[in-house]
């Protein structure tokens, strides 16, 4: 599991540029939901009249409910670039789960879901609607995360689920960058690559090397944003690549640039702001 308040922008494309447009904080879930939720963040904004900011994330292999700016909505696994245009004053808040941790909660296989964005009461029902009425009226962060964290905890199953297999199995490959090939964990869970194939298609929404892709593609794209004069034949190596042909062509394809040209557009947006602000992209909250 990604440490829920570790300091780290993955996922977030042009973060120096970004976290200059707004906030994000992030907080912990309770030991009572933790199996299945990995974070909750509060992204805010406070642009001035006339500015608008376009934000591209690189979307986890999760869900996310999103309270704020809009009716409560479920949004499921997105499988390409996720962009936002802020403007004005707002604010959300967002339950981000582990892989698979969403699905104890949702009676439909995650794939139903998969680059899918619902209103929440359409999967949760009336309940829903109480939940975004509460987290509407709590007061600040603590509160809207209280209320939050409670709902989830008051339907967490007692017993251990086969979804939570595929979580631990999503956090073998965070851990091991050299986790590269479905064979190999097919072989860590147990079971065929077919089976493997259709636990995750049941339980994340899409494949395990689709996912594996990913978790790669965010180390890349996290250390671009941190260095622009990296050796790139030698990241691919660290990352499981083949060679440096194949991370280039999968890290295009994800973010929209070549590695190299990502690292020198973080480079040249981290020059136009000042030095504090710089500093900041390492240590997103």
């Amino acid at each position: 599991m990604v440490d829920p308040v570790g300091r780290d922008s993955r996922g977030i494309l042009q973060p120096g540029a970004g976290l200059q447009r707004f906030s994000l904080r992030r907080h912990a879930p309770s030991p009572a939901v933790a199996r299945f939720v990995d974070r909750y963040w509060i992204v805010e904004w406070d642009l001035p009249e006339g500015e608008q900011h376009t934000q591209e994330i690189l979307v986890h292999p999760v869900a996310n409910v999103v309270f704020g700016d809009g009716p409560a909505r479920l949004s499921g696994v997105r499988r390409t670039r996720f962009a936002r245009t802020l403007e004005g004053r707002g604010m959300v808040l967002g339950t981000m789960f582990r892989p698979a941790g969403f699905s104890p909660f949702s009676d439909r296989p995650m794939a139903a879901l998969t680059d899918v964005e619902l209103d929440l009461d359409e999967v949760l029902g009336p309940d829903a609607t109480a939940l975004a009425a509460a987290v509407d009226a709590a007061p600040d962060d603590e509160a809207m995360v209280a209320v939050v964290d409670g709902f989830w905890a008051a339907r967490v199953p007692p017993h251990r689920l086969r979804s939570e297999n595929v979580t631990e199995l999503a956090d073998k490959v965070v851990a091991d960058p050299h986790l590269s090939r479905v064979d190999d964990l097919a072989a860590l869970a147990g079971c065929t690559v077919r089976q493997l194939q259709r636990l995750f298609a049941e339980h994340v929404g899409t494949s395990p090397k689709w996912v594996i892709r990913r978790y790669r593609l965010y180390d890349a794209a996290e250390r671009a944003a941190r260095d622009p004069d990296l050796d790139w034949a030698t990241v691919a190596a660290e990352l499981g690549y083949a060679d440096q042909a194949h991370l280039t062509r999968d890290f295009t394809a994800a973010v929209g640039l070549p590695p190299a040209r990502y690292a020198a557009s973080c480079r040249a947006a981290a020059s136009t702001l000042p030095a504090d602000a710089v500093a900041a992209v390492g240590s997103a909250p």
